[in-house]
Protein backbone atom coordinates (compact mmCIF):
# COMPACT_ATOMS: atom_id res chain seq x y z
CA UNK A 1 0.00 0.00 0.00
CA UNK A 2 2.08 3.62 -0.71
CA UNK A 3 1.11 5.87 2.22
CA UNK A 4 0.20 9.28 1.66
CA UNK A 5 2.25 11.82 3.95
CA UNK A 6 1.38 14.25 5.42
CA UNK A 7 3.92 15.31 8.16
CA UNK A 8 5.90 17.47 6.82
CA UNK A 9 5.87 19.84 10.01
CA UNK A 10 7.63 16.98 11.41
CA UNK A 11 10.41 16.35 8.60
CA UNK A 12 10.65 16.42 5.13
CA UNK A 13 11.53 14.50 2.54
CA UNK A 14 15.31 15.15 1.17
CA UNK A 15 15.15 16.88 -2.23
CA UNK A 16 16.81 15.38 -5.25
CA UNK A 17 19.44 18.16 -5.06
CA UNK A 18 20.23 17.66 -1.85
CA UNK A 19 20.68 13.99 -2.03
CA UNK A 20 23.33 15.03 -4.96
CA UNK A 21 25.08 17.09 -2.84
CA UNK A 22 25.50 14.96 0.53
CA UNK A 23 26.59 11.86 -1.84
CA UNK A 24 28.87 13.77 -3.85
CA UNK A 25 30.64 14.57 -0.52
CA UNK A 26 30.31 11.49 1.48
CA UNK A 27 33.40 10.06 -0.22
CA UNK A 28 35.67 13.11 0.96
CA UNK A 29 38.44 12.93 3.13
CA UNK A 30 39.95 15.69 5.04
CA UNK A 31 38.46 17.32 8.47
CA UNK A 32 37.43 20.53 7.66
CA UNK A 33 39.56 22.56 10.44
CA UNK A 34 42.93 21.15 8.94
CA UNK A 35 45.66 22.95 7.22
CA UNK A 36 46.46 20.74 5.01
CA UNK A 37 45.38 20.44 0.74
CA UNK A 38 42.36 17.79 1.87
CA UNK A 39 41.77 20.16 4.89
CA UNK A 40 41.31 23.11 2.68
CA UNK A 41 38.97 21.53 0.19
CA UNK A 42 36.70 20.44 2.94
CA UNK A 43 36.88 23.84 3.94
CA UNK A 44 35.89 25.32 0.88
CA UNK A 45 32.87 23.19 0.95
CA UNK A 46 31.43 24.33 4.33
CA UNK A 47 32.67 27.84 3.63
CA UNK A 48 31.23 28.13 0.09
CA UNK A 49 27.64 26.23 1.82
CA UNK A 50 28.00 29.31 4.55
CA UNK A 51 27.88 31.83 1.95
CA UNK A 52 25.20 30.36 -0.23
CA UNK A 53 22.95 29.73 3.09
CA UNK A 54 23.68 33.39 3.98
CA UNK A 55 22.64 34.98 0.76
CA UNK A 56 19.41 32.99 0.83
CA UNK A 57 18.08 34.15 4.31
CA UNK A 58 19.46 37.79 4.97
CA UNK A 59 22.68 37.07 6.59
CA UNK A 60 26.24 37.86 6.60
CA UNK A 61 28.35 34.52 5.97
CA UNK A 62 30.21 35.38 9.16
CA UNK A 63 26.47 34.90 11.16
CA UNK A 64 26.28 31.56 10.05
CA UNK A 65 27.09 29.22 12.85
CA UNK A 66 26.32 25.45 12.03
CA UNK A 67 24.95 23.09 14.54
CA UNK A 68 23.48 19.70 14.65
CA UNK A 69 20.28 21.23 14.66
CA UNK A 70 17.04 23.21 15.57
CA UNK A 71 17.36 21.50 19.51
CA UNK A 72 21.17 22.75 19.60
CA UNK A 73 21.08 25.94 17.69
CA UNK A 74 17.88 26.65 20.58
CA UNK A 75 19.77 25.89 23.94
CA UNK A 76 22.54 27.95 22.21
CA UNK A 77 21.02 30.82 21.61
CA UNK A 78 18.69 31.07 24.60
CA UNK A 79 21.17 29.39 27.30
CA UNK A 80 24.20 31.23 25.54
CA UNK A 81 22.46 34.61 25.61
CA UNK A 82 21.54 34.30 28.82
CA UNK A 83 25.19 33.46 30.22
CA UNK A 84 26.68 36.51 28.13
CA UNK A 85 24.64 38.49 30.02
CA UNK A 86 23.66 37.49 33.54
CA UNK A 87 26.56 39.42 34.59
CA UNK A 88 24.84 42.58 34.00
CA UNK A 89 21.99 42.15 35.97
CA UNK A 90 19.61 40.43 33.89
CA UNK A 91 18.33 37.42 35.22
CA UNK A 92 15.00 37.45 32.90
CA UNK A 93 15.00 34.63 29.78
CA UNK A 94 11.27 35.38 28.20
CA UNK A 95 9.46 33.34 25.75
CA UNK A 96 6.07 32.72 24.73
CA UNK A 97 3.87 30.12 26.15
CA UNK A 98 3.93 28.32 22.78
CA UNK A 99 7.60 27.56 22.28
CA UNK A 100 8.80 24.37 21.04
CA UNK A 101 9.91 22.37 24.13
CA UNK A 102 13.92 23.27 22.87
CA UNK A 103 13.17 26.60 24.00
CA UNK A 104 10.57 26.08 26.85
CA UNK A 105 12.68 23.44 28.43
CA UNK A 106 16.11 25.61 28.10
CA UNK A 107 14.71 28.19 29.86
CA UNK A 108 13.17 25.86 32.99
CA UNK A 109 16.63 24.55 33.13
CA UNK A 110 17.72 28.24 33.57
CA UNK A 111 15.93 28.90 36.49
CA UNK A 112 16.11 26.03 38.13
CA UNK A 113 20.50 24.97 37.77
CA UNK A 114 21.12 28.49 37.51
CA UNK A 115 18.71 30.88 39.01
CA UNK A 116 16.72 32.55 36.16
CA UNK A 117 13.46 33.84 36.30
CA UNK A 118 11.50 32.81 33.03
CA UNK A 119 8.90 34.70 31.94
CA UNK A 120 5.63 32.97 29.50
CA UNK A 121 4.24 35.54 27.22
CA UNK A 122 0.43 34.46 26.76
CA UNK A 123 -0.85 34.07 23.33
CA UNK A 124 -4.27 34.85 21.82
CA UNK A 125 -7.12 31.76 20.75
CA UNK A 126 -5.12 31.78 17.39
CA UNK A 127 -1.85 31.11 19.60
CA UNK A 128 -0.39 34.59 18.71
CA UNK A 129 1.69 36.53 20.66
CA UNK A 130 0.52 40.55 21.28
CA UNK A 131 2.58 43.13 20.85
CA UNK A 132 1.11 44.60 24.10
CA UNK A 133 1.90 41.67 25.63
CA UNK A 134 5.65 41.88 24.27
CA UNK A 135 5.82 45.23 25.81
CA UNK A 136 5.20 44.31 29.35
CA UNK A 137 6.64 41.30 29.26
CA UNK A 138 10.24 42.19 27.85
CA UNK A 139 11.74 44.77 30.47
CA UNK A 140 15.67 46.39 31.66
CA UNK A 141 15.90 42.98 33.37
CA UNK A 142 15.34 40.62 30.54
CA UNK A 143 18.68 39.06 29.67
CA UNK A 144 17.04 37.30 26.39
CA UNK A 145 13.73 36.84 24.89
CA UNK A 146 12.73 34.06 21.88
CA UNK A 147 9.60 33.96 20.37
CA UNK A 148 9.31 31.51 17.42
CA UNK A 149 8.55 32.75 14.16
CA UNK A 150 5.64 30.03 13.62
CA UNK A 151 4.13 27.52 15.52
CA UNK A 152 4.99 24.07 14.59
CA UNK A 153 1.73 22.70 15.44
CA UNK A 154 -1.25 25.40 14.68
CA UNK A 155 0.97 27.51 12.33
CA UNK A 156 0.35 30.96 13.54
CA UNK A 157 3.24 33.81 12.76
CA UNK A 158 4.24 35.22 15.87
CA UNK A 159 4.95 39.59 15.67
CA UNK A 160 8.92 39.47 15.49
CA UNK A 161 9.03 43.28 14.47
CA UNK A 162 7.78 44.01 17.47
CA UNK A 163 10.09 41.59 19.60
CA UNK A 164 12.94 42.52 18.06
CA UNK A 165 12.10 46.04 18.57
CA UNK A 166 11.36 45.55 22.14
CA UNK A 167 14.38 44.47 22.74
CA UNK A 168 16.40 46.56 21.33
CA UNK A 169 14.98 49.14 23.50
CA UNK A 170 15.26 47.69 26.75
CA UNK A 171 18.75 45.96 25.68
CA UNK A 172 17.67 42.60 25.64
CA UNK A 173 19.00 39.90 23.03
CA UNK A 174 16.49 38.79 20.82
CA UNK A 175 16.15 35.25 19.45
CA UNK A 176 13.51 33.43 17.47
CA UNK A 177 13.42 29.64 16.59
CA UNK A 178 12.44 29.69 12.61
CA UNK A 179 12.57 26.19 12.25
CA UNK A 180 9.08 26.07 10.51
CA UNK A 181 9.41 29.49 8.44
CA UNK A 182 12.36 29.27 6.44
CA UNK A 183 11.92 27.74 3.31
CA UNK A 184 8.67 27.67 3.51
CA UNK A 185 7.50 31.85 4.42
CA UNK A 186 10.26 35.09 3.34
CA UNK A 187 13.03 35.21 5.80
CA UNK A 188 15.14 37.98 6.11
CA UNK A 189 17.60 37.87 9.51
CA UNK A 190 19.42 41.49 8.56
CA UNK A 191 15.84 43.54 8.08
CA UNK A 192 14.30 41.49 11.02
CA UNK A 193 15.92 42.84 13.96
CA UNK A 194 16.70 39.83 15.54
CA UNK A 195 20.18 39.35 17.34
CA UNK A 196 19.55 35.32 16.87
CA UNK A 197 17.50 33.45 14.61
CA UNK A 198 17.45 29.26 14.89
CA UNK A 199 16.46 27.08 11.10
CA UNK A 200 17.30 23.40 10.32
CA UNK A 201 17.75 21.30 7.57
CA UNK A 202 15.09 18.64 7.82
CA UNK A 203 12.28 20.84 8.04
CA UNK A 204 12.99 22.07 4.07
CA UNK A 205 14.37 19.41 2.06
CA UNK A 206 17.57 18.35 3.77
CA UNK A 207 19.26 16.38 5.68
CA UNK A 208 18.70 15.15 9.57
CA UNK A 209 21.14 16.47 12.00
CA UNK A 210 22.57 19.46 10.16
CA UNK A 211 21.18 22.93 11.37
CA UNK A 212 22.28 26.70 12.24
CA UNK A 213 22.02 29.23 14.57
CA UNK A 214 22.03 33.03 13.23
CA UNK A 215 24.24 35.39 15.18
CA UNK A 216 24.34 38.76 14.62
CA UNK A 217 27.66 40.79 14.61
CA UNK A 218 28.16 41.75 18.20
CA UNK A 219 25.57 39.71 19.66
CA UNK A 220 26.37 38.31 23.15
CA UNK A 221 26.80 34.73 23.25
CA UNK A 222 28.57 31.95 25.67
CA UNK A 223 29.49 28.69 24.30
CA UNK A 224 27.47 26.30 26.17
CA UNK A 225 29.84 23.28 24.82
CA UNK A 226 33.87 23.38 24.59
CA UNK A 227 36.09 21.94 22.48
CA UNK A 228 38.37 22.45 18.90
CA UNK A 229 37.17 26.41 19.09
CA UNK A 230 35.14 25.96 15.71
CA UNK A 231 32.44 28.54 14.74
CA UNK A 232 33.48 32.06 16.24
CA UNK A 233 34.44 29.66 19.58
CA UNK A 234 30.76 29.12 20.36
CA UNK A 235 29.96 26.10 18.82
CA UNK A 236 33.31 23.39 18.52
CA UNK A 237 32.78 20.40 17.23
CA UNK A 238 34.19 18.43 13.63
CA UNK A 239 32.04 20.02 10.70
CA UNK A 240 29.48 17.44 8.88
CA UNK A 241 31.15 18.58 5.53
CA UNK A 242 28.54 16.26 3.29
CA UNK A 243 25.58 17.76 5.44
CA UNK A 244 26.54 21.32 5.31
CA UNK A 245 26.36 20.63 2.05
CA UNK A 246 23.52 19.05 1.35
CA UNK A 247 21.78 21.87 3.79
CA UNK A 248 22.84 24.33 1.98
CA UNK A 249 21.53 22.68 -0.88
CA UNK A 250 17.80 22.36 -0.05
CA UNK A 251 17.87 26.04 1.19
CA UNK A 252 18.87 26.92 -2.02
CA UNK A 253 16.53 24.94 -3.69
CA UNK A 254 13.10 26.14 -0.98
CA UNK A 255 14.14 30.20 -1.79
CA UNK A 256 14.36 29.83 -5.15
CA UNK A 257 10.43 29.22 -5.94
CA UNK A 258 9.59 30.00 -2.66
CA UNK A 259 6.40 32.31 -3.68
CA UNK A 260 5.19 29.88 -6.21
CA UNK A 261 5.26 26.80 -3.40
CA UNK A 262 3.93 28.88 -0.92
CA UNK A 263 0.72 29.96 -3.01
CA UNK A 264 0.25 26.59 -4.16
CA UNK A 265 0.07 25.51 -0.44
CA UNK A 266 -2.08 27.88 0.65
CA UNK A 267 -4.44 27.07 -1.92
CA UNK A 268 -4.52 23.22 -0.87
CA UNK A 269 -4.50 24.40 2.36
CA UNK A 270 -7.87 26.24 2.02
CA UNK A 271 -9.47 23.09 0.13
CA UNK A 272 -8.70 20.62 2.98
CA UNK A 273 -9.68 23.11 5.71
CA UNK A 274 -12.39 23.75 3.83
CA UNK A 275 -13.61 19.90 2.86
CA UNK A 276 -13.18 18.99 6.68
CA UNK A 277 -15.21 21.67 7.96
CA UNK A 278 -17.98 20.85 5.07
CA UNK A 279 -17.80 17.26 5.51
CA UNK A 280 -17.06 16.40 9.33
CA UNK A 281 -19.97 17.78 11.74
CA UNK A 282 -18.59 19.92 14.67
CA UNK A 283 -14.61 20.02 13.34
CA UNK A 284 -13.02 23.09 14.30
CA UNK A 285 -10.16 25.15 12.61
CA UNK A 286 -7.50 25.78 15.28
CA UNK A 287 -5.30 28.79 14.27
CA UNK A 288 -6.15 31.04 11.15
CA UNK A 289 -6.16 30.94 7.89
CA UNK A 290 -5.00 34.72 7.82
CA UNK A 291 -1.69 34.78 5.28
CA UNK A 292 0.00 37.12 7.09
CA UNK A 293 -0.77 35.30 9.98
CA UNK A 294 -0.23 31.44 9.21
CA UNK A 295 2.14 29.20 7.27
CA UNK A 296 1.21 27.71 4.03
CA UNK A 297 0.87 24.41 4.85
CA UNK A 298 -0.10 23.66 8.88
CA UNK A 299 -3.40 22.58 9.58
CA UNK A 300 -4.60 22.16 13.05
CA UNK A 301 -8.09 20.40 12.94
CA UNK A 302 -10.28 19.07 16.27
CA UNK A 303 -12.86 16.71 16.13
CA UNK A 304 -14.84 17.11 19.07
CA UNK A 305 -16.12 13.93 20.82
CA UNK A 306 -13.26 12.32 19.58
CA UNK A 307 -9.22 11.16 20.48
CA UNK A 308 -6.80 12.25 18.50
CA UNK A 309 -5.12 9.02 18.84
CA UNK A 310 -8.02 7.65 17.80
CA UNK A 311 -8.84 9.23 14.30
CA UNK A 312 -5.03 8.63 13.67
CA UNK A 313 -4.80 4.93 14.38
CA UNK A 314 -7.69 4.70 11.14
CA UNK A 315 -5.49 7.08 9.26
CA UNK A 316 -2.58 5.33 9.65
CA UNK A 317 -4.14 2.19 9.06
CA UNK A 318 -5.74 3.30 5.44
CA UNK A 319 -2.60 4.87 4.56
CA UNK A 320 -2.26 8.53 5.81
CA UNK A 321 0.83 9.76 7.89
CA UNK A 322 -0.32 12.72 10.12
CA UNK A 323 0.17 13.51 13.87
CA UNK A 324 -1.13 15.07 16.87
CA UNK A 325 1.10 17.64 17.42
CA UNK A 326 4.73 17.99 17.54
CA UNK A 327 7.26 14.90 16.50
CA UNK A 328 9.09 15.60 19.86
CA UNK A 329 6.21 14.93 21.87
CA UNK A 330 4.91 11.58 20.34
CA UNK A 331 3.82 9.10 22.59
CA UNK A 332 3.20 11.85 25.48
CA UNK A 333 -0.57 11.40 26.90
CA UNK A 334 -0.87 15.22 28.34
CA UNK A 335 -2.24 17.21 26.03
CA UNK A 336 -0.75 20.04 23.79
CA UNK A 337 0.84 22.74 25.12
CA UNK A 338 -0.43 24.77 22.30
CA UNK A 339 -3.62 24.39 22.72
CA UNK A 340 -3.86 24.60 26.28
CA UNK A 341 -2.25 27.76 26.19
CA UNK A 342 -4.68 28.80 23.48
CA UNK A 343 -7.35 28.27 26.37
CA UNK A 344 -8.24 25.09 25.03
CA UNK A 345 -9.06 22.49 28.18
CA UNK A 346 -7.46 19.40 28.30
CA UNK A 347 -10.34 17.26 26.40
CA UNK A 348 -10.29 19.79 23.40
CA UNK A 349 -7.29 19.60 23.14
CA UNK A 350 -6.83 16.01 22.77
CA UNK A 351 -8.76 15.87 20.32
CA UNK A 352 -6.68 17.86 17.27
CA UNK A 353 -4.66 16.18 14.48
CA UNK A 354 -2.35 18.33 12.55
CA UNK A 355 -2.46 18.22 8.92
CA UNK A 356 0.63 19.81 7.09
CA UNK A 357 1.51 20.12 3.69
CA UNK A 358 4.66 20.08 1.88
CA UNK A 359 6.48 20.29 -1.56
CA UNK A 360 4.94 16.44 -2.36
CA UNK A 361 1.87 17.27 -1.78
CA UNK A 362 -0.82 17.34 -3.82
CA UNK A 363 -4.24 17.82 -4.65
CA UNK A 364 -4.79 14.38 -4.49
CA UNK A 365 -3.85 13.45 -1.26
CA UNK A 366 -6.43 16.38 -0.31
CA UNK A 367 -8.90 14.51 -1.79
CA UNK A 368 -7.76 11.02 -0.97
CA UNK A 369 -7.88 12.26 3.12
CA UNK A 370 -11.35 13.83 3.19
CA UNK A 371 -12.39 10.65 1.46
CA UNK A 372 -11.30 8.69 4.55
CA UNK A 373 -11.54 11.00 7.45
CA UNK A 374 -15.70 11.45 7.99
CA UNK A 375 -15.45 7.59 8.74
CA UNK A 376 -12.14 8.23 11.26
CA UNK A 377 -13.88 10.52 13.07
CA UNK A 378 -17.11 8.77 13.21
CA UNK A 379 -15.09 5.60 14.46
CA UNK A 380 -12.74 7.58 16.93
CA UNK A 381 -16.22 9.08 18.55
CA UNK A 382 -18.29 5.98 18.89
CA UNK A 383 -15.25 4.45 20.52
CA UNK A 384 -14.96 7.11 22.82
CA UNK A 385 -18.39 7.32 23.69
CA UNK A 386 -18.15 4.06 25.07
CA UNK A 387 -14.86 4.29 26.95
Amino acid sequence: MSRIYLDHAATTPMVPEAVAALTAELTRVGNASAAHGSGRAARRVVEDARELLAARVGADPVEVIFTSGGTESDNLAVKGAWFARRDRGRDRVVTSAVEHHAVLDSAAWLAAAEGATAVLLPVDATGRVSEDAVAAGVDERTAVVSVMAANNEVGTRQPLAAVARRAAEVGAVSHSDAVQAVGHVAVDFAASGLDLMTFTAHKLGGPVGVGALLARRGAPLAAVQHGGGQERDVRSGTFDVAAVAAFAAAVDVAVADLAAEEARLRALRAELVAGVLAAVPGAVLRGTLDPERSLPGVTNLAFPGSAADAVLMVLDAAGFDCSAGSACSAGVTRPSHVLTAMGLDDDAARSSVRFSLGRGSTRADVTAVLRVLPEAVDRARAAAAFA
